[in-house]
């Protein structure tokens, strides 16, 4: 298979890990360390995408309220806000029948380093930096 015909998801993960919107930040925080994970889909009630959510934005939201109280008012921070406070709401999605180097542009345009691949309203995968690396190692 070449680089040209490739889809989106030849080389997505399919294992998403998501989060609700109302889960406090320091969840979120936990699940992303002990998963190696930057980048975490929100869903609301429903299960559709609501939102996203990466390392930085956990970093900015809950360290920006407790500026200058020590890492003690931080943690208290993250254990009270709720990741719909921190998260993005302007999701890029794309499908799994995108090829793949319209996803690479995408992402390069907009200077993001994932795409959640949805079809409908359901989250079915995630397409980020990482896997263009193991794309590389593949060949």
């Amino acid at each position: 298979m070449n680089s040209k015909t490739l889809l989106v998801r030849d080389v997505m993960s399919k294992d998403v890990v998501t989060l609700g919107r109302n889960e406090k930040l320091a969840v979120a925080d936990d699940v992303m360390r002990l998963g190696r994970i930057r980048h975490l889909p929100i869903i609301d009630e429903d299960g559709a995408l609501a939102g996203i959510v990466s390392q930085r934005d956990l970093f900015h939201s809950g360290l920006l309220r407790a500026l200058g109280f020590g890492t003690h008012a931080k943690d208290q921070a993250m254990g009270l806000l709720v990741l719909k406070e921190a998260m993005k709401t302007e999701v890029v999605t794309v499908t799994p029948a995108a090829p793949l180097t319209e996803a690479a542009k995408i992402m390069l345009e907009r200077k993001i380093g994932c795409l959640v691949v949805v079809e409908g309203k359901k989250i079915v995968g995630i397409l980020t930096e990482g896997d263009f690396v193991k794309l590389a190692l593949r060949d």
